[in-house]
This record gives structure tokens, C-alpha cells and sequence, in this order.
């Protein structure tokens, strides 16, 4: 579902300056509350082709190949069932991005030798595919095309869901076989399910300090820093509510900055305006809105 366009959303664009986020900043891991630890664990291993890093009895942490940074977490939390079909605020879906078309067309072809069913899109400034992970927590798996070919009209990134040429996008893929999520893979962005755009755009535009990229896509609105085609995306298709304590979820994201000291203005700016906030040293972790939790971190 859509909600109509806020007018105050008309005045579009950056940030204010003085809390506009710095150019460095991007999206960091995710940390999921799963239903079914070892189901979950082989999933994100043998589908996804994420590594291990570290596991405990209720919690596995994976990572790309070179094992640099945590991308997706998963926490077993007893009672928990799978996530709402008709969708609750808060995650419609994490997005891993691959460092090149050609990773993507080698996954994309572990994806069909295996018999996994993806959705795929041309989104023009990328190429996606769709997957749900078994608690049915939605995961994107794209490459990005260059910047220099992103277009925009009118100061807005130009956008679309358009259907994936898929054929081309395995042929980039050559001969090499997927071996699993190469180095420098990373967490691209985030797209939440939220209940109120011009609410979106306050918190995370005007509070937060998040640049607002692309505005007509209906019933959505994306964010990034530093130019990027979308950190965050923001949509008003789900009736929500947010999930229940004992329903799989997104337990929270990352928003990693340069320093510290940003870190805690951040926090200490969105604590201001209201948001509900706890502050654990040099990071902080906020709740939005719809109570999705963001951790603010230093690099």
C-alpha cells in the first residue's frame, strides 16, 4: 500500500547542512533474530555463501571471504516464530553488495544450479536479486553499475523496477564457478517497511541527516550518504504493525561514521529530538519511529 505524497516532502534534496552525515559514512552489518539457528546457519552459508566468524550456542557471525567486517549476524531466540506474511514494519530487506556484475552472475548461476527460486530487477543505477531467507526475512543480492551512468532529472537519482536481463548478467559470470561471497563484498543498504513517509523523512533526513536521493517512486523514499544511490529505502507497503517480541526480525542495523565524536553527536542530536536512544560508550543505539533499532558506531 501507498500513503500520498507529503507536500513537505517537496522540499527534497540534502540534509540540513549542519547535520548533514559525513561522505565516509555507510551501512554496516545486521544483527536477526532467527527461529532456528542451525536451519538459519546453513542457509546464509550454503545459499548465501557468507563465512563463519565466530558462533556461540545461540549466535553465529558471518562475513564475506576475507572475513573483513561482520555483515549478517543471527541470534536464536527461544519462541521464535517466522516472520508475518503480509509484512510488518521494519525489515522488507537487507542488501549484500558484491564488488562487481561479474560475482553477481556467478551467484546468480550458484542460485539456479542449486534450484533457488530469486526475484530479479534492473534498478538502472543496479542489478538485484531477491531472495528470503527460511524465517522469510527478505535479503537482496546486487551489483552496482557505474556512477557515471546513474541519470537524474530535476536534482532526483532516477530510479526503476525493471526486469533483469539475467542471461547477460550469468554470462558476466564466465567460467568461474561461485566459490562463495568474494572479498570485498559489503552491506550495501537497507530498506525498511515504514508507516508514515513525510515521518520517514523527518527522522532520517532531519534528524538523522540523511540525503534524500530519489522521491517519486511510489509509495517510497531513499536515502544515502556521500552521494550513493540509496543507504537507506523507506516504503509504505506493509499494514504493519511491528513485529511481535517472538517473531523473527531485524534486530538492528549499522550506521558506521568515521569517528567517534560523530557518533556520539549523532546520538546526541536524535536523543534531542526525541528519538528513544541508549548510549554504550563511543556507539549508540536508536529506535526509529517504528521500533527499529540503529546502531550508530565509529569505523
Amino acid at each position: 500500500m501507498s500513503s500520498p505524497r507529503p507536500s513537505s516532502i517537496a522540499l527534497k534534496g540534502t540534509a540540513p547542512a549542519d547535520i548533514r552525515l559525513p561522505e565516509a559514512a555507510h551501512v554496516g552489518g545486521v544483527r536477526l533474530q532467527v527461529s532456528d539457528l542451525a536451519r538459519s546457519q546453513a542457509y546464509y552459508r550454503d545459499v548465501l555463501g557468507l563465512r563463519e566468524i565466530r558462533e556461540t550456542s545461540d549466535t553465529v557471525v558471518f562475513g564475506a571471504a576475507d572475513g573483513a567486517a561482520p555483515l549478517v549476524t543471527l541470534h536464536a531466540v527461544p519462541g521464535t516464530t517466522p516472520a508475518r506474511r503480509r509484512g510488518a514494519f521494519g525489515l522488507f530487506h537487507f542488501a549484500i553488495l558484491l564488488p562487481d556484475r561479474a560475482a553477481l552472475g556467478r551467484f546468480l548461476a550458484h542460485l539456479a544450479a542449486r534450484g533457488e527460486r530469486a526475484g530479479m530487477s534492473d534498478h538502472l543505477v543496479s542489478e538485484a536479486l531477491y531472495l528470503s531467507d527460511p524465517d522469510g526475512l527478505g535479503i537482496e543480492v546486487y551489483a552496482d553499475r557505474p556512477p557515471d551512468t546513474w541519470r537524474y532529472a530535476d536534482g532526483e537519482l532516477v530510479m526503476a523496477t525493471d526486469p533483469l536481463d539475467a542471461r547477460a548478467v550469468v554470462a558476466a559470470g564466465g567460467d568461474t564457478p561461485w566459490t562463495g561471497m568474494p572479498a570485498g563484498t559489503m552491506m550495501g543498504h537497507i530498506h525498511l517497511h515504514v508507516g508514515d513517509l513525510e515521518v520517514a523523512d523527518t527522522f532520517y533526513r532531519r534528524a538523522l541527516g540523511l540525503d534524500l536521493t530519489t522521491w517519486s517512486y511510489p509509495g517510497a523514499l531513499f536515502f544515502s550518504a556521500g552521494g550513493y544511490h540509496h543507504h537507506l529505502g523507506t516504503n509504505t507497503w506493509a499494514p504493519g504493525p511491528a513485529p511481535a517480541t517472538d517473531q523473527a526480525q531485524l534486530a538492528e542495523w549499522t550506521l558506521v561514521v568515521p569517528s567517534a565524536a560523530q557518533a556520539t553527536t549523532i546520538a546526541a542530536r536524535l536523543a534531542a529530538s526525541g528519538a528513544p536512544t541508549v548510549i554504550h560508550g563511543d556507539e549508540a543505539v536508536v529506535t526509529d519511529p517504528w521500533g527499529t533499532r540503529v546502531r550508530i558506531t565509529a569505523a
